[in-house]
C-alpha cells in the first residue's frame, strides 16, 4: 500500500466515504477526536468541513486518522475518482419519494463505491457478456411495452414466465449485489411506489450495476429488477414519467400480454391470483394490476379485489411467500480470482476495502465468518 506520507485525500472522496457510512461531518469529527486523544485533540467539525471543501490538505498522520475513523484504507480517500451517477438520471431507484435526502445520498455513495470496488477487483474493462442491454427511446411511436417486447425478442427469451431475472441481467453484463440500503419494509405491493428496493446505474462504456435492498420480499424482487432494467433500456437521460414507464416495462417484461392474456380469462378471484403467482413468480398485486391494465377485469372488480386483499392483510404479507433470487456473478468472479492464486488480503487491497469489510461484502458469510461491519455510529436520519 502507498504511504499516507506521500499522498493526500481527495475532497470528493472524503465526502463520498462519509456519506456511505450515513455520517454527518460532526460524526467524523467525533470519531477522529476519540482516536486522537479525546478532549486534547484539536479535530472539530470545522476541520472536517474545510477538508471536504478542499480548503486544507489532509495527508500524513491526519490522513491515517481520517481513514481509521471512516473504516476505509488510505488509498480510497486519496483516489482521484469522479463520482459515478453525479448527474440526474444516471442513478435510478425504485422508491417512495418520502425517503429522506440524507438517506439517498448514503445509498448513492454506496452505489458509487461499489463501482469503485468492482473496478479495482476486476479491472476497468467491461466484461464480455452473452447479451447486450439495448437502448430504446420511448416516444409517441414506441411505448414501454414495445421496449420490453423488443428486449425479450433481442435476447431470444422463451415465452411465458422467466426462470430468473437475476441470471438474465447477469447474462447481459450486469452486476447484481445485495446491500442493506434501508431497513426492509413490508410488501405493500398495492402501491405504485415502494421503499427503496433497488438502485442502479448504467453509465456509457461501463457494466450496469444494481444494488438490491437486502431483505426485500421475494414477492416484489423480480418486478423490482425488471423495473431497474427498464431504466437501463429507456432512460439514459431523465424523463418526467420514468417511474411509470419503468413499471409498464417491468409488467410487460415479466408478464407479456400475448402470453398471460389467456391465463387471465374467466373468473379472476383470490384463489386464481394465488395460482398465477406460483406460475409467474410475481406478487398477487402485480397480477391484479396486470389483469386490470389488460382489461381482463373491470374497474369495479379491480376495486373490489383491492379492498378484499387489503382487508386480509396482503399489503403486509401475501400467502405463498416467494424465495428471493440470489445474485451469482459477483461471487463467481471472486472465486475465480481466488482460484488463480490471489488471496483475500490482495483482493481487499485491490478493491480499496479493509479485509473484514471485503469479506463481509464479497464472500459467503457462511464460510467467511460473517465479521461485523466497520464501526459505524451514524446520526439519526429521516428514512421511509
Amino acid at each position: 500500500m502507498a504511504s499516507s506520507s506521500v499522498v493526500a485525500a481527495q475532497p470528493r472522496m472524503l465526502v463520498l466515504a462519509r456519506e456511505s457510512r450515513g455520517w454527518r461531518q460532526g460524526d467524523v469529527a467525533k470519531e477522529m477526536k476519540a482516536l486522537d486523544g479525546g478532549d486534547d485533540s484539536k479535530i472539530s467539525q470545522a476541520y472536517v468541513s474545510r477538508a471536504e471543501s478542499g480548503k486544507l490538505t489532509v495527508s500524513g498522520d491526519r490522513l491515517d486518522l481520517y481513514a481509521s475513523a471512516l473504516g476505509y484504507p488510505v488509498e480510497l480517500l486519496a483516489l482521484d475518482e469522479a463520482e459515478v451517477g453525479a448527474g440526474p438520471g444516471l442513478v435510478h431507484h425504485r422508491k417512495k419519494q418520502a425517503v429522506g435526502a440524507a438517506e439517498l445520498r448514503r445509498i448513492h455513495a454506496v452505489l458509487n463505491l461499489t463501482r469503485v470496488q468492482l473496478r479495482g477487483l476486476l479491472g476497468d474493462s467491461p466484461r464480455v457478456a452473452d447479451l447486450k442491454i439495448p437502448h430504446i427511446t420511448v416516444d409517441d411511436y414506441t411505448s414501454p411495452e414495445d421496449a420490453a417486447r423488443a428486449v425479450r425478442n433481442e435476447w431470444a427469451l422463451p415465452r411465458g414466465p422467466l426462470d430468473s431475472v437475476v441470471t438474465t441481467l447477469e447474462a447481459a453484463g450486469g452486476w447484481v449485489f445485495s446491500r442493506l440500503l434501508i431497513a426492509p419494509a413490508a410488501l405493500d405491493s398495492g402501491n405504485e411506489s415502494v421503499p427503496v428496493d433497488a438502485v442502479s446505474s448504467c453509465p456509457p462504456g461501463e457494466d450496469p450495476i444494481v444494488l438490491l435492498n437486502e431483505g426485500t420480499p421475494g414477492d416484489r424482487q423480480r418486478f423490482t429488477l425488471a423495473h431497474e432494467l427498464g431504466h437501463m433500456v429507456m432512460h439514459p437521460v431523465p424523463h418526467p414519467d420514468q417511474e411509470k414507464q419503468a413499471n409498464r416495462f417491468a409488467a410487460e417484461f415479466l408478464m407479456p400480454a400475448n402470453d398471460i392474456r389467456q391465463a387471465l380469462t374467466g373468473t379472476i378471484d383470490l384463489s386464481r391470483l394465488l395460482v398465477l403467482k406460483e406460475q409467474w413468480r410475481v406478487s398477487m398485486w402485480a397480477l391484479l394490476r396486470r389483469a386490470h391494465t389488460l382489461s381482463a377485469i373491470s374497474d369495479w372488480q379491480y376495486r373490489t379485489l383491492t379492498v378484499e386483499m387489503s382487508s386480509l392483510g396482503y399489503r403486509t404479507a401475501e400467502p405463498l411467500k416467494l424465495d428471493a433470487e440470489k445474485p451469482g456473478a459477483v461471487r463467481a468472479a471472486v472465486e475465480r480470482q481466488l482460484s488463480q492464486g490471489h488471496d483475500v488480503e490482495s483482493l481487499a487491497q485491490a478493491s480499496l476495502l479493509r479485509i473484514d469489510e471485503f469479506t463481509q461484502l464479497f464472500l459467503d458469510p457462511n464460510t467467511a465468518g460473517a465479521p461485523e461491519p466497520p464501526h459505524s455510529t451514524p446520526s439519526a436520519e429521516v428514512t421511509s
